[in-house]
């Protein structure tokens, strides 16, 4: 990562932000989060941006409009654009079995329904695809989300533990994961995973490139994304949050943080594991110009990433009938899977009626963007272990909504 990007800019509008600014205000003072940024935008313009809290709590250093965030699945947009720039080259068909371009994974194994043991399985009714892996639908699983089933416990206890790190690259991790069965026929379900990390791996194979060598070539700094990767240069490492543990695991709004290493101590050479499911860090600066290309139809200031009949493929279901995206511990109603994005398909009386259509996702300590065909799209960043799916980023996005209608 060099240099670093210019000031966000805001452009002059009448609109009144102060609710939602009073409303993240008393997260940070409440002991809620230890900091937050949040940015709304109306299609490419920004519409209001803003910093809260520290970048650790025991300097009280104020939150840098540059600070540097672990983003954690917000890296999974980025990968997932990545393989459908390899798919525009003619590299693949999404229809293509994983298996012609990783062998390791040829002839899975499955869960048989309602195992109670790992050994528990039958044969793949049909191999996994490309297009199965970037809408986690193939079968794989995490390790982490769902602790207790027999696919989990088993990644678990087998060192697949990733919120340990990963002790390899990406080739030895596929050879790992094939060692596990599948947890259903592919195609058939749902279920949040290392599939990404598998596209980082075939990404590989097809471009001949070390992953972050092809991030870095063809998006990083094509988008002018200086402050983007899988370190922080040691000269940057003042801007860095500290990572926090909320007080009460069960309880998000409970208040008091337990620090999560050391202020100003993050990876300063690149790692071994390239994770193309969580290992990036960014800015909102940076990110904002990956979302303004997303938003812009593939292109950002003059440089075109993907052509927009591929963006529109990607930000469409590719799920089965009747299959949702579903967590054990997140209520996520109305959401479907699309090529590595999220998608709003139905709202609810809750809900904002222009969140209709909306394309996003976030990372574990509470990095979230959306990108709505309403024209308000938003990104909110904290570092809070777990902090996914947390209600201040709902009550960021229902203000965001609220404001700009």
């Amino acid at each position: 990562m060099q240099g670093s990007q210019t000031k966000i800019q805001v452009v002059a509008n009448t609109l009144d932000f102060s609710a939602l600014h009073r409303r993240m205000q008393w997260y940070v003072d409440e002991g809620i989060l230890p900091c937050v940024n949040t940015l709304v935008m109306r299609g490419l313009d920004v519409l209001d941006y803003r910093c809260f809290g520290t970048m650790d709590l025991e300097s009280k250093t104020p939150l840098r409009e540059d600070a540097i965030f672990r983003m954690f699945s917000n890296t999974k947009l980025l990968t997932s654009v990545a393989l459908m720039m390899l798919y525009e080259r003619g590299e693949f068909q999404l229809d293509d079995a994983l298996q012609e371009y990783l062998p390791v994974f040829a002839s899975p194994r499955v869960l048989i329904s309602g195992a109670s043991s790992i050994h528990q399985t039958e044969n793949a009714v049909s191999p996994i695809t490309i297009r199965q892996l970037l809408s986690h639908s193939a079968g794989f699983s995490y390790g982490f989300v769902d602790p207790e089933s027999v696919i989990d416990a088993a990644y678990l206890s087998n060192g697949l533990n990733i919120l340990q790190g990963f002790d390899g690259d990406l080739e030895t991790m596929m050879t790992r994961l094939a060692e596990f069965p599948l947890a259903f026929q592919p195609g058939t379900s749902w279920r949040y995973s290392l599939a990404t990390d598998v596209v980082a791996r075939l990404i590989e194979v097809l471009s001949g490139q070390r992953f972050d060598e092809f991030l870095e070539q063809n998006i990083l700094r094509p988008l002018g994304m200086v402050d983007s990767g899988f370190f922080v240069d040691k000269d940057k490492l003042a801007r860095l949050v500290t990572m926090y543990a909320p007080g009460d695991l069960l309880d998000p709004m409970a208040g008091g943080l337990t620090q999560l290493g050391s202020p100003g101590k993050g990876p300063t050479k690149g790692p071994q594991w390239l994770s193309g499911g969580g290992g990036l860090l960014s800015t909102a600066s940076d990110y904002l110009s990956f979302m303004r290309m997303l938003i812009n139809g593939g292109e950002w200031r003059g440089v075109r990433i993907l052509k927009q009949e591929t963006l529109d493929m990607m930000r469409t279901n590719q799920l089965a009938g009747g299959v949702k995206v579903n967590f054990p511990m997140w209520d996520m109603p109305g959401t479907v899977f699309g090529l590595g994005f999220a998608l709003k398909q139905e709202v609810s009386s809750e809900e904002p009626s222009a969140s209709l259509g909306e394309y996003h996702w976030g990372g574990l300590a509470g990095t979230h963007s959306w990108m709505s065909p309403s024209g308000t799209s938003g990104l909110c960043m904290t570092q809070l272990m777990p902090g996914f799916w947390h209600p201040f980023s709902h009550d960021f996005k229902r203000h965001a909504y609220e404001i700009t209608r």
